[in-house]
């Protein structure tokens, strides 16, 4: 699938910020090299080491050790013992899978978030949801990138399920990096934060149903450009 990839300018690794410094270096160090393979910076193919993550992310070996084996179970990276890391391929099809469980885990998801979420984390919905639509006017897609990863911690939190959050985290990066990937020829910002803000507004207000039917379209909006990507299934 990697000569279907449009030429990209890749981002660089992120700078740390403020939030990071409450998180531990091996968090910090996942975030940086996880936002890396999402955006690019990190071409789908490429082989790294563990010295050279370090020396990118500006973080030492055990921290950087220890996000690659998160990486891992998230299938974002494979490491191949004495052979050295290599940034998972793109597959197509396989996001369409991930899609089919993805549709049941995000709606089941939703309706718990939206009873109950606490008045903090209903605030922090609503400010995600105009900071996401600020991100689409200005065209910013990394900052969307970061809003949208925010915004899936933050339902996981509220949701208070283990065994939800626990499935949802494996599945979040290969989403958020196909779609910045595809983003500019089968979708578009505006769209995209228009899915999301409705999504969060609707948990905010504590609408079960609508937050329900918000998260299966903002899946059918993802599918859409999906299979528009990879044309019908055989």
């Amino acid at each position: 699938m990697l000569d279907q990839l449009p030429p990209r300018r890749a981002a660089p690794f992120r700078r740390r910020t403020k939030a990071d410094a409450a998180a531990t270096l091996t968090e910090q160090a996942y975030r940086a090299i996880e936002e890396a393979i999402v955006t690019l910076a990190l071409q789908p193919g490429e082989v790294v080491s563990e010295a050279q993550l370090s020396v990118r992310s500006g973080f030492g070996r055990t921290p950087v050790r220890e996000a690659l084996q998160r990486l891992a179970r998230e299938r974002l990276v494979r490491i191949l013992p004495r052979r050295g890391i290599v940034v998972a391929p793109v597959d197509i099809r396989e996001q369409l899978r991930l899609l089919e469980v993805r549709r049941e885990l995000e709606r089941l998801t939703a309706r718990a978030a939206a009873r109950r979420a606490d008045a903090a984390q209903r605030a922090r919905l609503r400010a995600i949801a105009e900071s996401m639509e600020r991100a689409a006017d200005s065209n910013d897609e990394t900052g969307f990138l970061r809003l949208d990863r925010e915004l899936n911690l933050l339902l996981l939190d509220a949701a208070h399920n283990e065994f939800a959050a626990s499935a949802m985290a494996l599945m979040h990066g290969l989403s958020r990096r196909f779609w910045f990937i595809h983003w500019r020829r089968s979708a578009g910002l505006p769209d995209a934060a228009a899915a999301h803000a409705r999504l969060a507004r609707s948990i905010a207000e504590g609408e079960t149903e609508a937050a329900a039917a918000a998260s299966d379209a903002l899946i059918d909006y993802i599918e859409s450009f999906t299979r528009a990507t990879v044309g019908p299934e055989p």
